[in-house]
């Protein structure tokens, strides 16, 4: 519920800082935490569990980039169709104004 300034306060009062969390993540994110229980103390990541890391962080942004292109392209398809019925339906010769 903290934000800024904030946020960073609590975490010192708690004795918690972001070179720690950075670490946690790490960890998490190579499945190091995993069917751990708390306060069992892990050791450091094998350069197996980096790579394994990094390549889920990969995924995830090579996962979000095609999702956006899919749904780009999905409004791409749907923009052809509209303009592609808008000229069959309109006249062949455009309409004169008077003046």
């Amino acid at each position: 519920a903290c934000t800024g300034k904030e946020g960073g306060a609590f975490l010192r009062e708690q004795g918690l800082y972001s070179s720690q969390i950075a670490e946690w993540r790490k960890l998490r994110d190579a499945g190091a935490l995993t069917g751990k229980k708390p306060g069992e103390t892990i050791g450091k990541l094998s350069a197996e569990q980096v790579e394994i890391a990094r390549l889920r962080r990969q995924l995830e942004v090579s996962e979000g980039r095609l999702e956006r292109t899919e749904a780009a392209l999905g409004i791409m398809e749907k923009l052809s169709a509209f303009f592609e019925n808008a000229i069959k339906e309109s006249p062949d010769e455009p309409k004169s104004r008077k003046k």
